[in-house]
């Protein structure tokens, strides 16, 4: 096999193009082999094998770095700089990031996992190499500069910094190159032939030298030199405009190259070696298939793009009976706007993952998929709600962060009735640190006006969303990844700030947020065996809390136990001792439990919830140990 005499990049220089085409394929078969087992971003790393080939063949990496725009297409660069042998372990517990990884190898020169961020990092090291080599801060050896190469996907390309850096790369006039991964465009094998011709003349160097001398000769005609090269200038650009689809990129600044063949490594390798010498800022536009070298990915990239195990031969995946929140969110909010025309879905580029594919297929005038533009679609939402309608925005929990200002500006200080339904909130499991929803009731909870609820079952998120729906001001609702419990305790009616006792006890008192409230109630019943009487409280409203069964319960227990998946500072836990300590309640001991002051690394749901205690486990043994902790006296 050619894959195992590849052990760095420069393996790669002496290859013939057969060799390239079987690497290519022989690294399809250990991504979909690794995946199928693994789980992971499938789609889009088949789609990228042969760029990221003839990225490592033209370029010295990591003395030229390689940015990689979110990241989940890195699958063949990691077996391509010395990963091949810890490939099987990626996004297992300690084993390879399913993401680049500054910690883990030279080659991932930036970490990346959201998305847009490239080209503005990618700015940043170019802007770094220089002032180092005008002030001599660097040790480099060689006055040969390294060059830094972003690589961004289309659908990065509509959020909002990846168009704010390629501004100022424009403006800064550096020689950085941008390769843009087009899969979402197809080209004629004509259109294909004749950019591929005009790439060959534009990326010589014979035709860039003579553009630059002839420019120089006009200008220096006294007269009429300056309108003459700009008539020059008019006619290169509208010949451009006409046979390739770069004109909006050469108006910020860039050389434009493309579209090209993003399968044909030859062609690539090529293109790629024409413009490594290039002094201005280049861009390079790719075309790619999504899923490519494997039937069912092929001809269904968005159910491949993140997917869990499967089998390889039929494609199907391994599940159960269980509903997931996000499908009894889309659901629910299906049949809330059969009743109600005011309501309206947004997405940030996750349709299917958050659920609301059902919406957009039968009401697809009410349901705005804005592109991987979070920022948008909240002040988007605050526009509709403004305007008396009533807007119910879907991101994930970690992408919700990039849209901070717009919930505080332009949504909560007007007190706008928008509805924020927050997936993968708490651990996610093998995505890792930068995909963990394990901030947003800290950077939630205090913004004035915010009502902020965690549902413990479908059911309830259910009862939730119908609730959120009639408020006059904004809702957030945060839930988790996955599948729900199962053979849970009926839910009670929701009532504005209001908690929901699951358990009387009078020695301790549980106090959850959202499902964990479920593993409370089984630890309390082992307790129960301990001789210990424990309350379970589901607490439901993170904000307002339930002040009145706060002061109540803090009466007649002087231990209070409280459970999140969230960081401990500024959490549920926080709030909790914050309004007793309003009340004046100073007898009561309160433990939090929840997640440290780190980034939580990857791992399965269930491995993650037992190292950091907050299973029934955990929750059981914490409460045992704390049942015996001596309490205030009065």
């Amino acid at each position: 096999m050619v894959l195992d005499r590849i052990n760095s990049p420069s393996d790669l220089r002496d290859l013939t193009s057969d060799e390239f085409r079987a690497l290519a394929e022989e690294i399809r078969s250990q991504i979909i082999k690794t995946v199928s087992t693994n789980g992971g971003h499938l789609a889009s790393n088949l789609g990228i094998v042969e760029l990221t080939l003839a990225l490592h063949t033209v370029f010295n990496s990591p003395e030229d770095k390689i940015v990689w725009d979110v990241g989940h297409q890195s699958y063949t660069h990691k077996l391509l700089t010395g990963r091949k042998n810890r490939f099987r372990s990626i996004r297992k517990e300690r084993g390879l990031s399913g993401f680049p990884r500054m910690s883990e190898s030279a080659h991932d020169v930036f970490g990346t996992g959201h998305s847009s961020t490239s080209i503005s990092a990618a700015l940043g090291l170019l802007e770094a190499r220089d002032i180092q080599n005008r002030s001599q801060i660097s040790n480099l050896k060689s006055q040969i500069p390294r060059k830094v190469i972003a690589v961004i996907g289309d659908g990065a390309l509509s959020g909002g910094i990846a168009f704010e850096g390629l501004n100022n790369a424009g403006h800064m006039k550096k020689d950085l190159i941008v390769i843009l991964n087009d899969n979402e465009m197809s080209i004629s094998p004509n259109v294909g032939a004749l950019s591929a011709y005009m790439n060959r003349i534009l990326t010589d160097e014979r035709y860039r030298k003579f553009k630059r001398e002839t420019k120089s000769f006009l200008e220096g005609i006294p007269r009429l030199g300056a309108p003459v090269a700009k008539i020059a200038q008019k006619a290169e650009e509208t010949l451009k405009g006409i046979l390739l689809p770069g004109m909006l990129f050469e108006e910020l600044g860039f050389d434009y190259i493309g579209p090209i063949d993003g399968h044909n490594t030859d062609l690539l390798i090529d293109t790629l070696r024409r413009i490594r010498t290039a002094s201005s800022p280049t861009l390079v536009h790719v075309i790619t298939k999504k899923g490519k070298g494997y039937e069912f990915s092929e001809k269904d990239p968005c159910v491949f793009h993140g997917v869990g195990p499967f089998e390889v031969e039929t494609g199907s995946q391994v599940c159960s009976g269980a509903v997931s929140f996000s499908s009894a969110f889309g659901s629910c909010l299906t049949e809330l706007a059969e009743r109600d025309p005011g309501i309206i879905a947004i997405s940030a580029a996750m349709k299917e993952g958050t659920g609301l594919d059902c919406f957009a297929e039968k009401y697809p005038g009410r349901f705005y998929d804005v592109g991987i533009a979070e920022q948008h679609a909240v002040t988007f939402a605050a526009g509709l709600a403004a305007g008396g309608l009533r807007p119910v925005v879907a991101i994930y929990s970690t992408f919700l962060q990039r849209a901070y200002d717009q919930i505080i500006h332009d949504v909560c200080l007007q007190k706008l009735p928008v509805v924020f339904a927050i997936d993968r909130s708490g651990l996610v499991g093998e995505d890792g640190p930068t995909h963990h929803g394990v901030f947003d009731i800290s950077f939630l909870r205090h913004i004035p006006g915010l009502t902020l609820m965690s549902p413990r079952s479908t059911e309830e998120l259910k009862l939730m969303l119908a609730w959120a729906v009639r408020q006059p001001g904004p809702v957030a609702i945060r839930y988790p990844r996955g599948k729900a419990p199962q053979g849970v305790v009926p839910c009670r009616l929701i009532e504005t700030g209001c908690a929901e006792v699951l358990r009387e006890g009078s020695d301790l008192a549980l106090i959850a947020v959202g499902p964990p409230a479920l593993s409370a109630l089984r630890a309390a019943e082992r307790l129960e065996e301990d001789g210990i009487r424990a309350s379970v409280i589901n607490a439901r409203f993170i904000k307002p809390i339930d002040r009145n069964l706060l002061v109540t319960l803090a009466s007649r227990i002087s231990r209070i136990i409280t459970i999140e998946e969230n960081v401990l500072q500024g959490g549920f836990g926080s709030a909790v001792m914050e309004c007793l300590d309003e009340a004046g309640v100073r007898q009561t001991r309160v433990k939090r439990m929840g997640l440290p002051d780190a980034f939580i690394e990857q791992g399965s749901m269930d491995s993650l919830r037992s190292q950091f205690g907050l299973d029934e486990e955990g929750i059981y043994r914490t409460a045992l140990a704390f049942a015996k902790v001596p309490v205030f006296s009065n």
